[in-house]
């Protein structure tokens, strides 16, 4: 009896087990039809699987799918959900406040393992596009400064000035800006990734990195392999951005919605139009001078799956793995992006040389106070400074308008107006700046890479 019970099983064992193989066949090779006959109970276990396949199927197709698609899909939902039940939009805010903050969780890690490991790797005599990238931060930031400059004397705004901004200091001057970046440089490294201190980080990146240059090539293995392990999860992190997206529009527009906004039109267009002329005029200009042929392709690849993400998080350092997950999309030098992306999220900024721009300007024309075209250059030149020195400043460009404003003669408690301006007007202007902001980041490491590249393989043809 004990060995006819033990033979079942096995028959019953190996029975399932060829159920298994053949609907793992099944899905393979979905062309190929393989019949056979089985039991009730066999059938049942057919079904049972059948049904697994499907549900992991259903799963490979949505992690496999085109997330530029997924993410509209994610935000069409959002709006129809604020629009529907606010209660309900407000409560999916969470969704996207933990996508913000894994992204935000990750990013200082990420900047840290890849600048050290691609610095520790790096071979001697492999040359890399650091000078000619940073050079197209600044142009780049002071062309956006030099734009808004125009466009507010072509436009002129003016601004309701009676709300206040709070208790907020701003900097009193470029020298505490430049003193607040200094100081982030020498700060401890682990306060430094706590803070999400990109300056403090890269600096310390960079020189473990030269350090470990000297070491065994089992330490910088090691360092490579955990580099490879943080992109991973940020590989991972990013899938959810549909969902993260979802709740972030959902929310917003169920708690702010954009009412405070309408008294700010003209403001608002000019903002708005100096950031969409510097990435559609002025950038592909830029690129195009760098690669030589078309730019569009690069420049519209780098606003959907770059310029989106950073539109809805409104973090360039939440969208720093973005980036960098796009800039290995494009096959760019890892030795160049992770060093050049990180670099622009904290200097270049061409979104926040306008904002301060335009906003500095909107205080001059509200107050009849006259400009003449050299100082209107000028305050090009602080703007683009500023903005440089935005990311070391609590607040960002809101807080260095009063810099700006200083430049004029304007009291400080009339900047701080304009300041409290720019907080209401946030909800557009900061998405719109940051997606500047950090698609410029991979779009200039993009065309610096590219013309490096076209400019080797000409050489090689010659030769």
């Amino acid at each position: 009896m004990t060995q006819h019970v033990k033979s079942s099983i096995l028959r019953f064992r190996l029975s399932l087990l060829s159920l298994i193989l053949n609907q793992a066949n099944k899905y393979l090779h979905p062309d190929i039809n393989v019949t056979k006959s089985t039991s009730g109970m066999e059938r049942n276990f057919t079904q049972e699987i059948r049904m697994s396949t499907q549900s992991s199927g259903l799963f490979a197709r949505l992690a496999q799918g085109s997330l530029v698609k997924q993410i509209l899909v994610g935000l069409v939902l959002g709006i129809l959900l604020a629009m529907v039940s606010k209660p309900a939009a407000e409560a999916t805010g969470l969704l996207g406040t933990l996508f913000v903050g894994a992204l935000k969780a990750v990013a200082p890690v990420l900047v840290l393992m890849l600048v050290m490991a691609s610095i520790a790797n790096h071979q001697h005599g492999q040359k890399t596009n650091i000078r000619p990238i940073l050079f197209l931060y600044l142009l780049g930031t002071f062309s956006a400064a030099l734009t808004a400059v125009v466009f507010s004397f072509l436009f002129p705004s003016t601004l309701h000035l009676t709300s206040a901004a709070g208790d907020i200091t701003p900097p009193s001057g470029i020298v505490e800006v430049l003193r607040g970046l200094l100081m982030s440089m020498v700060s401890n490294p682990i306060t430094a990734l706590m803070n999400a201190n990109y300056i403090g980080i890269l600096v310390w990146a960079i020189g473990l990195g030269f350090a470990l240059r000297h070491g065994n090539d089992t330490t910088k293995n090691l360092v490579n392999d955990v580099s490879n392990a943080v992109t991973f999860m940020v590989k991972l992190v990013i899938r959810f951005a549909p969902i993260g997206i979802f709740g972030l529009v959902s929310s917003t527009l169920a708690t702010t919605g954009f009412d405070a906004l309408w008294g700010y039109a003209q403001l608002l267009v000019v903002l708005v139009g100096c950031m969409l002329l510097v990435a559609l005029v002025i950038n592909p200009l830029l690129v195009f001078w760098q690669i030589r042929r078309n730019p569009y392709p690069l420049v519209l690849t780098c606003l959907r799956e770059s310029g989106v993400y950073a539109f809805f998080t409104r973090s360039s350092a939440a969208n720093i793995p973005v980036n960098m997950a796009l800039a290995e999309k494009l096959n760019l030098d890892r030795d160049t992006y992770s060093v050049s992306i990180p670099l622009g999220a904290t200097v270049n900024m061409a979104g926040a040389a306008i904002t301060i721009t335009v906003l500095t300007l909107a205080a001059v024309h509200t107050l009849g106070i006259p400009v003449d075209l050299p100082t209107a250059l000028l305050l090009s030149v602080v703007a683009s400074l500023c903005a440089c020195g935005a990311s070391g400043v609590a607040g960002g460009s809101l807080l260095l308008i009063p810099l700006a404003c200083n430049m004029f003669g304007i009291p400080n408690e009339i900047a701080m107006q304009v300041v409290a301006v720019g907080f209401i007007i946030g909800v557009l202007q900061d998405s719109c700046e940051t997606a500047l902001n950090s698609s410029t980041d991979v779009l200039f490491t993009a065309a610096a890479c590219q013309a490096e590249d076209a400019r080797l393989a000409k050489n090689a043809l010659r030769s």
